[in-house]
C-alpha cells in the first residue's frame, strides 16, 4: 500500500509542480508515447540481454515485493521459534522419532502445524539438513556454523539478483533518455526551415526524452531496486534465526535457552515478546504430555 502512495506522491509533486509553475502538459503528453517506446523498449531489451529467463522471471516476481513488503510477518517468527522448540525437544528425547519429521517434512505432524514454514523450501532444507547432520554426529558447532554461513551467503546472493538487475536498468535509463533526446534533436534539425513556434515544440518534445529517462531512473526504477533489496535483507533474517537456534542447540544449551537466543537475534519489530513466547511453548509442552 505504501508503495502505491509513494508513486502517487511522486507523480503529483513532479507534474503538479510543473503545471503550477505554468508548464504545458500538452507537449509532454504528445511526446510521451514515442519517448516511452524508445526509452522503455531499449531498457527492456537491455534487461533481456543481460539476464537469462530464470532471472527475468525472478525479477518480475520480486517487483511485487515493492508493494507486498517482507514475506515473513511477526507471527511467522513466533511460529518458527515454536517449531524449532518442538523439534529440538524431540531430538533430545527421542532422536529416532525425529527422523520421520526431517526425512518427510511434507507429512510431518509437527511441521504441518506451521504450513507457511512447511511450504518454504529454503527454510525446510536448512532445518532438516542441519538436524540430519547432527543426528549423524556431524555436530561440531563451529563447522556447522561455517557451513550455514556459506549457505546464508549463497541464499542472499541469489535473492539479491532482482535488486541488482533493477538497479542496472535504473543506471542505464538516463543514458537511454539522452539517446531519445538526441534522436529528437536530429528530427528537429531536419525541420530547421520551420517557424520558431514549431521548432520550439519539437525541441520541447525532444527534451521529454531526457526528462523521462532521469525521472524513471531516480523516481521509480531506483526506488524499486532499493525496496526489493531492503525486503530481501529483511526476509533473510528468518533464515538467520534458524541458524542461531540450531547452532545454540549444537552447543547443548537447554531448549528454552536455544529459543531465547533466537528470540534475542530476531529484529525488534518482528520479535515476539518473552511472555508471549513462553506461553506458547508452555502450551506445546502440555499438548505433548
Amino acid at each position: 500500500m505504501l508503495g502505491f502512495v509513494g508513486i502517487a506522491v511522486i507523480l503529483i509533486m513532479v507534474f503538479g509542480g510543473y503545471v503550477l509553475a505554468g508548464g504545458k502538459m500538452g507537449i509532454i503528453l504528445k511526446a510521451l508515447p514515442f519517448e516511452m517506446i524508445m526509452i522503455g523498449g531499449a531498457a527492456i531489451g537491455a534487461f533481456l540481454i543481460s539476464n537469462d529467463m530464470a532471472a527475468v522471471k525472478h525479477t518480475l516476481k520480486d517487483i511485487g515485493k515493492v508493494f507486498k513488503g517482507p514475506k515473513w510477518k511477526p507471527d511467522d517468527y513466533r511460529d518458527l521459534l515454536c517449531l524449532l522448540f518442538e523439534l529440538i525437544r524431540l531430538a533430545r528425547a527421542n532422536p529416532v522419532a525425529l527422523e520421520e519429521h526431517i526425512e518427510s517434512p511434507e507429512t510431518s505432524a509437527i511441521i504441518g502445524k506451521y504450513p507457511r514454514i512447511q511450504h518454504d523450501h529454503e527454510a525446510m532444507e536448512i532445518i532438516c539438513d542441519t538436524l540430519r547432520a547432527a543426528s549423524m554426529n556431524y555436530d561440531d558447532p563451529h563447522q556447522v556454523e561455517e557451513v550455514l554461513d556459506k549457505r546464508m551467503e549463497a541464499t542472499l546472493h541469489h535473492a539479491m539478483h532482482s535488486s541488482h538487475a533493477l538497479q542496472t536498468v535504473a543506471d542505464g535509463l538516463p543514458a537511454l533518455g539522452i539517446v531519445a533526446a538526441v534522436l529528437g534533436v536530429i528530427k528537429t534539425m531536419g525541420a530547421i526551415d520551420q517557424p520558431p513556434e514549431v521548432l520550439g515544440k519539437m525541441i520541447g518534445g525532444a527534451l521529454v526524452g531526457t526528462f523521462l529517462g532521469v525521472f524513471l531512473a531516480y523516481g521509480l526504477m531506483g526506488p524499486f531496486a532499493s525496496r526489493v533489496k531492503s525486503v530481501v535483507e529483511e526476509d533473510i533474517h528468518f533464515y538467520q534465526l534458524i541458524r542461531e537456534v540450531l547452532i545454540a542447540n549444537l552447543h547443548r544449551h537447554p531448549a528454552n535457552i536455544c529459543i531465547e537466543v533466537g528470540r534475542q537475534n530476531t529484529p525488534h519489530h518482528v520479535r515476539p515478546g518473552f511472555s508471549e513466547l513462553e506461553e506458547f511453548m508452555r502450551n506445546l509442552k502440555q499438548d505433548a504430555a
